[in-house]
């Protein structure tokens, strides 16, 4: 420990220890001053007490110092030293620039924030003024694109029942398919159920029966009217369902690929039925030049004296007949029945799975006996073996009944009712079904017969909300959109309406209690139906599952 003395009294010292302690830090720098003559450096020093130490509890204590920064802006105004004078005995101020300067109104507090409040009400006034003309420029644009969208919509609606009631007389006067049949069959019922409502009310004894024979004599004509008809169309569909099934027997593989793109492949069958296809369409091609003619004819001939048999023989003898009679010059007309047998003889060739094998994949009948037994049934009313296809399928049916065509004749014979509206609607729900992408199974389980049961027995044939009785102007659709289509979780509604009801997300707060509690009553009786279905107790068990997790 270095020493040093003190001066304690004027004559006297007294030595005293002095302890010092090195820091363990560098020291800081706290200014100074040099000496320019000597060079010598003078540093500023600084003093600072042992802090008192924190008694050690044992417990590892962490801190972290920190430091806030007080800011303070407070404004300074410096003094300005100024000076006046005034007139006096030996000096004279002009006052020519002088103002005369007097005291206006007092304004108080409260009349201040008056006029404030007056000005802002003159404010208000004008920007609400300026709200409600827009707002009424907006509600009036509104209106008007409203009026105009309701006349769009008018206009649309009276277009497409325009159409609907010009394809219905169109296919009336020219019936091309069967369901075209059956609206014909309908209004033929409701012909005669009309007229023999006015007999039985209007006539009695010998006038009365005589008009009923002369309705059944109309009735009759109209029936033959109608089977002339039938055999027209169904001649013209049967060559159109021959281009059509020669069609897809020359359409290439397809497959799609895990980019979503389709690659398409011809392999050497569908080459050989594309080829078959082209020459069959130009042999059935009518008043085409005579030279264009015989070359179809000269290349129908090299193609099937490829193979040797009797078919083969009779189709060549047959051109060999044709070109004969076209050199000697024979009319046209004289030549449409050799003309047909010829393309009658050459699709038998093409339906031979030996001179086209892409055929094999797609006919009725495959050429292997075994596989025909796997899938085959008796009807009990034309007694015919057909697949399973020919027949009707509802899904309360528990047996196979009768065919397809025995059907058709017995509704044509007795009820004569048009399927059509059920089948459009039952396409419909199919279509948008498949659209929600969630694996539905039940609406394809059901068919017309069973949509036509629920509609008529279930719903009463009209809309839920409107009770709009257009079927061609209602839909199906679901309850509940979160769970699948189910003739338990169903509404029969207009398109409009169908479009609004699937907007809404909280089906209770939307409609009422009573009208909910009908809907799920007509829920309860299609339940109580299709419980009877075996196909549909797995279903109903599931939704039961969805039901009560929701």
């Amino acid at each position: 420990y270095p020493g040093t003395s003190i001066l304690t009294d004027s004559d006297s010292f007294q030595d005293v220890v002095v302890k010092i302690e090195r820091p363990t830090y560098p020291k800081p720098f706290l200014g100074g001053f040099k000496n320019r003559i000597t060079g010598v450096e003078f540093h500023n020093a600084g003093s600072q007490t042992i802090p008192k130490k924190r008694p050690d509890k044992g417990n590892q204590l962490f801190c972290r110092e920190t430091q806030t920064v007080f800011e303070k802006n407070k404004p300074q105004q410096t003094k300005n030293t100024t000076s006046t004078q005034m007139t006096k005995i030996g000096l004279y101020v002009s006052n020519m620039t002088d103002k005369l300067v007097s005291p206006g109104k007092y304004l108080t507090a409260e009349e201040y924030h008056k006029r404030r409040l007056e000005a802002v009400i003159v404010l208000q006034t004008y920007f609400r003024r300026w709200h409600a003309i827009n707002v009424v420029q907006n509600l009036r644009e509104e209106k008007r694109l409203r009026l105009a969208w309701e006349a769009q919509e008018e206009l649309r609606k009276k277009k497409e029942k325009e159409e609907k009631l010009r394809r219905e007389h169109e296919r009336r006067l020219n019936p091309k398919t069967k369901d075209d049949f059956e609206l014909l069959y309908n209004a033929l019922e409701l012909w005669r159920q009309e007229e023999t409502e006015r007999i039985n009310r209007t006539l009695t004894g010998a006038e009365r029966k005589a008009a009923f024979c002369g309705i059944l004599e109309k009735e009759a004509q109209l029936i033959a009217s109608i089977g002339r008809h039938k055999l027209n169309a169904d001649e013209e569909n049967q060559q159109k369902a021959i281009l059509r099934f020669l069609d897809k027997c020359a359409q290439p593989k397809r497959w799609k690929a895990y980019d979503g793109k389709v690659t398409e492949m011809d392999t050497q069958y569908t080459l050989r039925a594309r080829e078959l296809f082209e020459i069959y369409r130009s042999v059935s091609m009518n008043d085409i030049p005579k030279d264009e003619r015989i070359d179809v004819l000269l290349t129908l001939r090299r193609t099937v004296k490829e193979h040797e048999c009797k078919l083969t023989w009779e189709i060549v003898e047959l051109i060999d007949r044709e070109v004969d009679l076209m050199s000697r010059e024979v009319k046209e007309c004289n030549l449409g029945g050799l003309r047909k047998r010829i393309c009658t003889l050459f699709l038998q060739y093409i339906k031979t799975p030996k001179f086209n094998p892409e055929v094999a994949r797609i006919l009725k009948v495959p050429p292997d006996p075994l596989k025909l037994y796997k899938n085959v049934n008796f009807c009990h009313s034309c007694e015919n073996y057909l697949p399973s296809t020919e027949f009707p399928v509802p899904a309360n049916s528990c047996t196979i009944g009768r065919c397809h065509l025995c059907c058709k004749l017995d509704n044509e014979a007795r009820r004569r009712e048009a399927f059509l509206k059920y089948k459009l609607i039952l396409e419909n729900l199919r279509k948008s079904e498949a659209d929600y992408q969630d694996d539905a199974k039940i609406v394809f389980l059901v068919q017309h017969q069973d949509l036509q049961y629920m509609i008529e027995n279930i719903w009463g044939c009209q809309s839920a909300l409107s009770a709009c009785s257009d079927l061609y102007d209602l839909v199906m659709v679901r309850w509940d959109k979160q769970r699948e289509w189910s003739p338990w979780n169903t509404i029969l509604l207009t398109k409009d309406e169908a479009d609004a009801h699937l907007k809404l997300r909280n089906l209770q707060k939307a409609y009422e209690a009573a009208f909910i509690h009908r809907i799920k009553h007509k829920h309860i009786r299609a339940k109580n139906y299709f419980a009877q279905i075996p196909a549909m107790t797995s279903f109903l068990h599931r939704s039961d599952n969805q039901a009560n997790a929701n």
